[in-house]
């Protein structure tokens, strides 16, 4: 490399900052697959640790924060429980849904047998976990709670995935998340249809339409424009770099 070559190379080389010296090794945990994992259990010790502490009142108020946005008179507020649990868990669970329907129409899913297999372990995952509370809690105040204990936390599936990565076979990966997704699945529907007091018939008519505009895009082939437009935008080529060496 020439002089000249190697003062341009440092002309568009950026000045390093004392902030890389801690974001970098952040950034190579984060990368590694098992990190989400591993912060997922750290956090659930501190979480446990605090609840069962002198500050589990201070921790719990903590939850409770009001976080939104107000405008003069509008105001859209919720606590941190809630964005969490109605927000971030909802994106959560977009985001392995897409995975589980990957599975289903190009992975081993799509085998008719394989998802036989996840859906009647998920039933089992089900039944047992209520047949088991019903039995201890068999005439006691806390007897109607045993559609509470149905669900598994997929969360904590997809977590311990992560950590033992390539340890365990893809197959089994697969099995043990749509085992997970099913299983919520059918957890919230008890939950939803055998616990709450009315159903919000504008927010599933919401949701179905949603459903119908999806399916709609996709028989026009709308989807399938703008995968397109994705594809030309990500091949076009990029204009050359003035001191690319």
């Amino acid at each position: 490399m020439s002089k000249q070559q190697q003062t341009e190379t440092e002309i568009t080389r950026l000045p390093k900052e004392f902030v890389d010296r801690l974001t970098r090794p952040f950034a190579r945990f984060l990368s590694i697959q098992a990190g989400g994992g591993v912060i997922l259990l750290l956090f659930t010790v501190a979480a446990l640790v605090l609840s069962n502490s002198p500050w589990a009142h201070y921790f719990e108020s903590v939850w409770e924060t009001s976080v939104g946005l107000q405008l003069g008179s509008f105001e859209f507020a919720r606590s941190l429980r809630e964005w969490i649990n109605d927000g971030l868990m909802t994106l959560f669970f977009f985001l392995v849904a897409l995975e589980l329907k990957r599975e289903l129409v190009l992975g081993e899913l799509n085998n008719p047998r394989m998802a036989a297999l996840s859906i009647a372990a998920a039933i089992g995952g089900m039944i047992v976990p209520a047949a088991i509370y019903l039995a201890l809690q068999s005439g006691q105040p806390g007897e109607t709670g045993w559609g509470t204990v149905m669900a598994t936390d997929t969360a904590f599936v997809i977590g311990c995935l992560a950590i033992l990565g390539s340890r365990i076979p893809p197959s089994l990966r697969v099995f043990m998340l749509s085992l997970a997704i099913i299983d919520d699945i059918g957890a919230i529907l008890v939950v939803a249809i055998g616990y709450s007091s009315h159903i919000s018939w504008g927010a599933l008519a919401l949701g179905l339409l949603g459903i119908a505009v999806i399916r709609f895009m996709a028989l026009t082939g709308i989807a399938m424009l703008f995968r397109m437009c994705s594809t030309a935008t990500v091949t076009m080529k990029a204009p050359k770099n003035q001191f690319a060496t």
